[in-house]
């Protein structure tokens, strides 16, 4: 079941991948994707591929021979990541629920999830089913952010949001920063069944050369766009222009640095 914090669909998709996926994703991606590569796989499966920033890596860092099956619940987020690839390059899109995977049991020999396993709705039923179509010795490699105070342009895109709608402030981003602390989980993932699980902090230092399309992203490349319409009321640029004078006096004026955090994991199929 999808819930509303994951629904990435109308125009959101291009937004997100062109103003968010350069400052917040791509070197992330860089990260994951050199340990993925590292387990020598065959078969890869990525969950909540969102517009394949992550996804084209992969691709290029697997071996020839090794197949990438490419998931996400939304529909326009695929259409953008199929955009990436040419017609043989051994990779399949399939609209997935993470929540319930049509796939055989013991079938990928690695799952991969770049910030995605926050929207899930049920972490340790997510993990369960993660682990069903994982073959024994296989692994799920994810990473997650950590809270919205470690990563101040997050915090800042609530906090200024918030200020206009104070009775009913959107609650977008407390999703992807809601489920940040290693121990819990660790504890999610043992629970359904992971063993020797692994996580590691991956602090970053990103340039950043124009923060009114950051802003742009922030406001237009999510839900939370969606939030600010149907509330009402708001003019959705006057929102995104308030962000972006706040990134700009927290941050410094451009060219300048955004420190970010987040948080991978790793964890194995007995």
């Amino acid at each position: 079941m999808a819930t509303e914090a994951s629904q990435f669909v109308g125009d959101i998709p291009e937004t997100y991948d062109r103003c968010l996926g350069p400052i917040i994703f791509e070197d992330y991606a860089d990260a994951l994707v050199r340990r993925a590569a590292a387990t020598g796989p065959v078969r890869v499966l990525e969950l909540a591929a969102g517009t394949g920033i992550a996804s084209r890596k992969l691709r290029n860092a697997l071996p020839e021979g090794a197949h990438l099956t490419v998931t996400d619940l939304n529909e326009p987020m695929l259409d953008v990541a199929r955009s990436k690839f040419i017609s043989d390059e051994n990779v399949d899109f399939i609209a997935a629920d993470a929540m319930h995977l049509d796939f055989p049991d013991k079938q990928f020999d690695l799952i991969v999830c770049q910030f995605g396993v926050m929207f899930f709705p049920d972490k340790v039923a997510a993990f369960n089913e993660a682990l069903r179509v994982l073959r024994s010795g296989g692994s799920y490699l994810f990473n997650t952010w950590r809270p919205l105070v470690e990563n101040l342009f997050a915090s800042i895109a609530h906090d200024v949001t918030s200020q206009f709608f104070p009775d009913d402030p959107p609650l977008f981003y407390h999703a992807p920063f809601s489920y940040p602390g290693p121990e819990a989980v660790c504890a999610d993932m043992s629970a359904a069944g992971f063993v020797k699980i692994e996580h590691d902090a991956v602090d970053l230092t990103k340039p950043v050369t124009d923060w009114r399309q950051f802003a742009h992203g922030l406001v237009y490349g999510n839900p939370l766009i969606d939030e600010i319409r149907r509330r009402g009321g708001v003019d959705a640029d006057d929102v995104k222009n308030a962000i972006e004078t706040e990134l700009r006096t927290r941050h410094g004026a451009e060219p300048t640095l955004m420190p970010l955090r987040a948080t991978v994991f790793q964890g194995h199929a007995s």
